[in-house]
């Protein structure tokens, strides 16, 4: 059995007196391993050793930064195929999944590589006579991560390889429910050269969070997951004084007008809802059909789901593979049935899939709802698996006023041919990310990630330039080196 400990100062340490937390094979059902689980000693052993590191490395050169970041990257993808299949192995996701999500990573790596020119500032000459002014980026310290099981190895890669270019340190908690791959990318990135203690990994659950969040030596905390720990985190780590952003839940919507081709759609729809097993905060979760394109909407979603797979996400002829754990397996289960018994059809209905050879892992396949109202539970809340719901609305206005009406704002995609409603939908909308006729609207890493609404607290989104602006404090320089002929006092205030 896999044995995950904390890794602290560039090797892997155990608390004492170890707690632990059981690692499941979702596919399989099974205990594969077993993770220690940090309290305030583990912390603040991590966030001293982070200190520490953080000095010299704060100091040390943006070219120097750049080559560790770039053999960062290059170990990474040497061991693209090996990542994967840790990921597969305690998510459950497909290997093909998988290996997309280490690419995803690498991209905002590969954009933190550009370091030297993402930190340039501003220069004024002569703002008065023979007086420059000029900003500079510095790094905060040492900052902090709290990242989601859905994606292991992309979340922290959206947060630590930015936070370390720009100069700081960094503690990960990563989910305790698939935590191996950030030790692993940890001992990558000590093999690519950096410094051990400037990247750390402390697992746990609310005691390691609650440690990190009142530290006083912890700058800044980064967090990507549900949106009432989102709350807290953001709430508790301002409290003590912490720059913070904290990404949240999201319910999103694809809207299908009837000038759309319903069969793109209905392609966009399904990969949207079922890939990784719906487990994703960039899921489709919400099909509204618009005037009358219900029906052919949905035949055409029948179909498609029928043609699904549902296995061990090891096997390359599955589609989608198990959810996490069996608790949240029964949790959206009953997410299922209560849209049922509040009236919702239940046209495809995945939880009684069985996969030979797999009995006891952790399934349940795509599952389709129709006629859904925004009153169900199924509708308002955050589900986080492959379900689906349908809303039939008569107008685009009708559309948005259901969508703003949402209590989150993360993502939504409308699908037309009509570059009018889309311009009037792009506009009008509520939400951070928006696709026209692309069903996941993820940003490239040259522009930031986050919602609206109760999908973000706090004023950053995750990489892009709010990444660097998050990890860094901005200082601005007025310089003067005018001969000191003439000098006298003056009491006046500058002009």
């Amino acid at each position: 059995m896999k044995i995950i400990q904390h890794f602290v100062g560039g090797t892997p340490v155990q608390a004492e007196p170890p707690a632990w937390a059981d690692v499941h094979d979702p596919a399989r059902g099974s205990v594969s391993g077993r993770v220690a689980l940090g309290d305030t000693d583990v912390v603040g052993q991590a966030v001293k050793v982070a200190l520490d590191a953080q000095a010299a490395w704060g100091e040390e050169s943006l070219g120097a930064r750049q080559q560790v970041m770039l053999e960062f990257i290059r170990l990474v993808e040497r061991d693209r195929e090996a990542l994967a299949e840790i990921v597969t192995g305690e998510h459950g996701k497909t290997i093909a999944d998988a290996r997309a999500e280490v690419n995803a990573g690498l991209d905002v790596a590969k954009f933190a590589a550009g370091i030297p020119h993402l930190l340039k500032g501003e220069f004024s000459e002569n703002v008065s006579r023979g007086v420059d002014t000029y900003s500079i980026r510095q790094p905060l310290g040492v900052v902090a991560g709290i990242t989601p099981f859905n994606f292991p190895v992309m979340v922290p890669m959206w947060m630590f390889p930015l936070a370390i270019a720009c100069g700081n340190a960094f503690v990960l908690k990563p989910s305790e429910k698939d935590p191996s791959a950030s030790n692993r990318l940890a001992e990558l990135a000590i093999e690519a050269g950096l410094p051990a203690g400037v990247l750390n990994v402390v697992h746990g659950g609310a005691p390691a969070v609650d440690a990190l969040l009142e530290h006083p030596d912890v700058d800044a905390v980064s967090f990507v997951g549900s949106t009432p720990v989102a709350r807290y985190i953001y709430e508790t780590a301002a409290r003590h004084g912490k720059r913070v952003q904290a990404l949240g839940g999201a319910k999103n919507h694809l809207v299908v007008l009837p000038d759309a081709d319903l069969d793109a759609a209905a392609d966009a729809l399904v990969s949207a809802a079922y890939g990784s097993a719906g487990e994703r905060c960039m899921a489709i979760s919400v099909g509204v059909a618009v005037g009358g394109v219900g029906d052919a909407l949905r035949e055409r979603l029948v179909a498609r789901i029928g043609s699904l797979s549902t296995g061990d996400g090891r096997d390359a002829a599955a589609d989608m593979g198990p959810l996490v754990t069996a608790d949240h397996m029964r949790r959206v289960s009953g997410y299922v049935q209560a849209g049922a018994d509040a009236g919702a059809e239940l046209v495809v209905d995945g939880r009684d899939v069985r996969v030979p050879g797999r009995e006891d892992g952790f399934f349940l396949a795509p599952t389709l709802l129709d006629h859904v109202r925004p009153d169900m539970t199924v509708y308002t809340d955050e589900i986080f698996g492959p379900v689906l719901s349908m809303l039939r609305v008569d107008t685009l206005e009708d559309a948005v006023a259901l969508i703003n009406g949402s209590e989150y704002g993360n993502g939504v995609s409308l699908f037309t041919r009509d570059g009018v409603a889309a311009r009037r939908f792009q506009h009008t909308v509520q939400a951070g990310m928006v696709g026209l006729n692309v069903p996941i609207p993820v940003p490239i890493p040259y522009f930031p990630f986050g919602g609206w609404k109760h999908s973000l607290f706090g004023d950053s989104g995750q990489y892009g330039e709010d990444g660097i602006r998050f990890f860094t404090r901005r200082k601005v320089v007025t310089s003067r080196w005018a001969p000191p002929a003439g000098s006298r006092v003056d009491l006046r205030f500058p002009a």
